[in-house]
């Protein structure tokens, strides 16, 4: 049985998308009300102060959902990766399914980097209740600084899912750290056109494509 479908694994995950849609919908919900107008000043404020945004949102999950998370586990199964980074932990939902990925393929190493302590600390436990946190790196801190020297070997997945101005920064910051074939996932990654424009242009190294769900443009590339 995959580590994924786990009765430990499963039952941690079905308790964090459940508590998810309730905290989430509580903490958006004056957010989902604005006008279009004010949701896209508050996107273009991030691009200058994003620690401000993501600390009103430090009860917020803003996970990746069921579907995509279950992706990241395929991908990083098919990568046979041992080495992941994740930017943006949040409480670890879309850390587990890596972890998970990495336990079936024989073990390896998570970097995940948080910029709110209090959700490392959740995901701690998340993944301590998954039985997964021996697979991860927990590291708190705005990840220009906590990624800056890369994490001492190759990178073979990817994954941006924090604040969208630092995609872009961040990838430029690892780019040398990439395995040949690693794969670059962003969510949400119409909110970062910059990663979307430089991950389909071919000069640049990546085969690239969009992935929808649940309404998301997740961006997905590998490295020629």
């Amino acid at each position: 049985m995959a580590t994924l479908h786990s009765p430990k694994v499963a039952g941690v995950l079905e308790h964090l998308f459940a508590d998810a849609a309730k905290v989430d919908h509580e903490e958006l919900a004056p957010f989902q009300a604005m006008s279009r107008a004010d949701r896209d000043a508050v996107f273009a404020s991030m691009k200058d102060d994003y620690r401000t945004f993501y600390r009103k949102m430090n009860r917020a999950y803003l996970p990746v959902s069921a579907e995509f998370g279950r992706f990241l586990y395929v991908l990083a199964r098919t990568r046979d990766a041992k080495t992941i980074v994740e930017f943006g932990t949040s409480f670890g939902i879309s850390t587990i399914h890596l972890a998970a990925a990495l336990r079936d393929n024989g073990g390896g190493r998570l970097v995940t980097t948080e910029f709110e302590p209090t959700k490392t600390e959740r995901a701690r436990k998340n993944l301590t209740d998954a039985g997964l946190v021996d697979l991860v790196e927990f590291r708190d801190g705005d990840a220009l600084e906590t990624l800056r020297d890369g994490v001492g070997a190759p990178i073979d997945l990817l994954l941006l899912d924090g604040a969208k101005p630092l995609y872009m920064p961040l990838l430029e910051r690892l780019v040398s750290h990439l395995a040949p074939g690693a794969v670059v996932a962003a969510d949400n990654a119409k909110d970062s056109p910059e990663l979307v424009a430089h991950l389909r242009n071919p000069a640049n190294g990546y085969v690239s494509l969009s992935i929808p769900w649940d309404g998301d443009d997740n961006e997905v590339a590998v490295r020629a």
